[in-house]
């Protein structure tokens, strides 16, 4: 549980090397997941002369994904994410430390009173500035949620959101001669048809497979645990009865 009532998710990504599409593509699956609107926000774009390959790399993952970039201490360019910040309107940052999200909460609010740390020179990565969840509310009259910096978000129960953000390939694999097809050797594999045409990328074929290999291995870990809790159910109604 991150946080809840939320309507917006701005996934906070900078401009630099700590840039990772298959981080904004777990957020992004997270957000799918439990049904709320999602913008990316790409960050720190006076580090690179080449902003826009950034943002091809973010309209790649989905067709029709809001990408907004800004330099987080312009309130001109801030000033465009307030149109998901209106009256009665919460909206949630996620990220890794060090993208920004500290930074544009205090110019969406007009103050410096949120503490920000620079950079690790060497590798673009943040520090822990933010350790705790705070909210904020906006002249606008909607609120502002910062959260802790995140490098690694493990999902599970995501299966919707999984087919939604992969939808490319979960599209291809129902064209697949064989319904459990593995999409390895098999014959008709669709999938590999499609990547072997350029149609599809192996990168992104890759991540696919991680992530639906994850929630396997979690659905797995839950069944498990389920008949455990039901027969300690069932020994507790037993000894209630007893008492009885």
């Amino acid at each position: 549980m991150i946080a809840a009532n939320v309507d917006t998710v701005f996934l906070v990504a900078s401009c630099n090397q700590d840039f990772s599409v298959a981080r904004l593509e777990r957020y992004l699956v997270l957000a799918r997941e439990v049904g709320v609107d999602a913008v990316v926000i790409l960050t720190k774009i006076d580090l690179t002369d080449t902003p826009e390959t950034y943002v091809d790399a973010v309209r790649a993952i989905e067709p029709g994904l809001i990408v907004e970039t800004v330099d987080g201490r312009e309130p001109d360019a801030v000033a465009r994410l307030a149109a998901w910040c209106g009256i009665g309107k919460t909206v949630a940052f996620l990220g890794s430390s060090g993208v920004g999200k500290s930074t544009l909460v205090n110019t969406l609010r007009g103050s410096a009173s949120i503490a920000t740390q620079a950079i690790r020179e060497h590798d673009g990565t943040g520090r822990h500035t933010t350790t705790v969840r705070q909210m904020h509310r906006l002249d606008q009259g909607g609120w502002l949620l910062d959260l802790p910096g995140m490098r690694e978000l493990q999902l599970s129960d995501a299966a919707a959101g999984i087919a939604e953000v992969f939808d490319d390939f979960t599209l291809a694999a129902q064209d697949c001669r064989f319904s459990n097809c593995a999409h390895g050797g098999e014959p008709g594999c669709a999938v590999r048809a499609g990547i072997d045409a350029g149609i599809l990328t192996p990168e992104r074929f890759a991540r696919w497979r991680a992530l639906e290999a994850g929630e396997t291995a979690a659905t797995a870990r839950t069944s498990r645990r389920r008949p455990a809790s039901a027969a300690s159910g069932a020994r507790s109604r037993g000894r209630g009865r007893e008492r009885a």
